[in-house]
């Protein structure tokens, strides 16, 4: 999977001309939909077929401000995944390679009612392609 690349920009930033830290969790949640896009299942299918998934917890390190105009590579690495629950990991490089950011987030899947699914029935591709995703990690 190719990672996100976030341009920051001026808005993000504050006073002191530094990315504003909650600023890191809409980067994470923009790079979780590059990377479900990537893999065949853009958050407008889930939400077609009656998913949603929010975040039931999220971590952040921060490691190095990023400032206006920086350019931040956001690698979504699959950390978990039990068929109910996904854990991802996250990677944030600047651009002279060096680490501004890690977190992790879990996610659970619901139906349309607001029910906690198992997606092995209710989306066997996704279920598959997460899967996968977690094995290629060991």
């Amino acid at each position: 999977m190719k990672p996100y690349i976030h341009n920051v920009n001026y808005y993000e930033t504050d006073k002191m001309g530094i990315t504003h830290h909650s600023n890191y969790i809409r980067f994470m949640e923009e790079a979780r939909l590059h990377f479900l896009a990537q893999a065949g299942y853009p958050m407008q299918r889930l939400e077609a077929e009656g998913i949603t998934s929010p975040v039931v917890s999220l971590h952040c390190n921060y490691k190095r401000p990023t400032t206006y105009g920086d350019k931040i590579a956001i690698t979504v690495t699959v950390t978990g995944y039990s068929g109910v629950k996904l854990s991802l990991s996250y990677v944030m490089h600047n651009e002279a390679g060096q680490v501004v950011a890690t977190a992790d987030s879990d996610h659970c899947f619901l139906d349309e009612a607001g029910r906690v699914i198992a997606l092995r029935k209710h989306a066997p591709g996704f279920h598959a392609i997460l899967k996968q995703a977690l094995e290629g990690q060991s």
